[in-house]
């Protein structure tokens, strides 16, 4: 089976194109929402999160998403202990759903990452595929998307190596800066260049 990458900055509109994928056929292995079952309540994740970060769990035991952001997008140091609980539960998980497809006869997989590049996980993979936008695009999408301030989006732009950096590793670029018909085209001649190629 071959495994693709699949990443773009925040605001750079990858949901939009993972779906525009996901319509073409192909199976997406998405790491945020892996990253969300691995912090499930009951889960030994989520336990080690909550010891760790107290006051992240809400009322009814779950992750405060946001409380929990606002605490490791500031600060660095606060990001990599976050990352350091989560990302082996995140590569276990992700191996286990892989083995399942590969299992199913799956022969494409596409693995959704935001943070892709910055984690090292593209070495490996059999292509990288970027969603980029102009900065001026993402922080007008991030202001309408989640509400979040001008420090509060700088400071998430900060924590990703600019899209400009991410280029140098991608086998293929959907500019997502234009219209959604614009947008389809890219995905769909990356996508039959992607299974063409197996």
């Amino acid at each position: 089976m071959r495994m693709v990458g699949l990443t773009g900055g925040i605001g750079s509109g990858k949901s939009t194109v993972t779906a525009m994928f996901r319509e073409l056929g192909a199976q997406v292995i998405d790491a945020d929402q892996v990253a969300r079952d691995v912090a499930e309540p009951g889960t030994p994740g989520l336990e080690e999160v909550a010891r760790r970060f107290p006051g992240v769990l809400d009322p009814s035991g779950h992750l405060d998403r946001a409380a929990l952001g606002r605490r490791v997008f500031a600060d660095p140091g606060e990001r990599r202990a976050l990352e350091g609980i989560l990302h082996p539960r995140i590569r276990e998980e992700v191996a286990r759903r892989t083995e399942a497809l590969a299992r199913a006869g799956v022969t494409v997989v596409l693995y959704d990452a935001e943070l892709l590049i910055e984690n090292g996980l593209h070495r490996g993979m059999d292509g990288v595929i970027l969603v980029s936008a102009p900065e001026a695009v993402q922080r007008a999408r991030l202001a309408a998307r989640d509400g979040l301030d001008d420090a509060a989006i700088t400071a998430r732009l900060a924590a990703q190596l600019p899209l400009a950096d991410k280029r140098a590793h991608a086998t293929w670029v959907v500019d997502n800066g234009g219209s959604l018909d614009e947008t389809r085209a890219q995905v769909r001649r990356i996508w039959e260049e992607i299974r063409g190629s197996g």
